[in-house]
């Protein structure tokens, strides 16, 4: 018998696991969607970097993974699946690190508007042709 628990096709399995400490929600409880834009506060890159450098207890929560998308959306605004795709990594640990980020304010995330929270397109015509009879 096989002193191996796995075979050689598994591939990373408790790597993503060991990434989000188990988790499976971050504690932010947020609602993000695979378009909701992530975006970096100003400074937390090089706040974070730093802190890192120097060792300070503030980044032990922090992983490469973490930094890897404050640097992803430091310049702009990037999305969910945008971030998972260019990371190489399940949407849903992204979510979960994501929300790590928020809780430690280092990210801000804006979701977009539903279509049933837009105005109606007939009532914007109205508004148009009302204008236009001024």
């Amino acid at each position: 018998m096989s002193e191996a628990w796995f075979d050689d096709a598994a591939g990373p399995v408790v790597r993503p696991y060991a990434m989000t400490r188990g988790r499976t929600r971050s504690d932010a409880r947020l609602r993000l969607d695979l378009i909701s834009q992530v975006v970096a506060e100003d400074g937390a890159l090089r706040d974070a970097e730093s802190a890192e450098a120097a060792g300070r207890p503030e980044t032990a929560r922090l992983g490469p993974e973490h930094l890897a998308i404050l640097r992803g959306c430091a310049s702009t605004s990037r999305s969910v699946a945008e971030l998972a795709a260019d990371l190489d990594l399940p949407v849903g640990v992204v979510r979960v690190l994501i929300g790590d980020l928020v809780d430690a304010a280092l990210v801000r995330v804006t979701r977009p508007v539903p279509p049933a929270d837009l105005p109606d397109e007939g009532i914007l015509r109205e508004v148009i042709d009302g204008l236009r009879a001024l």
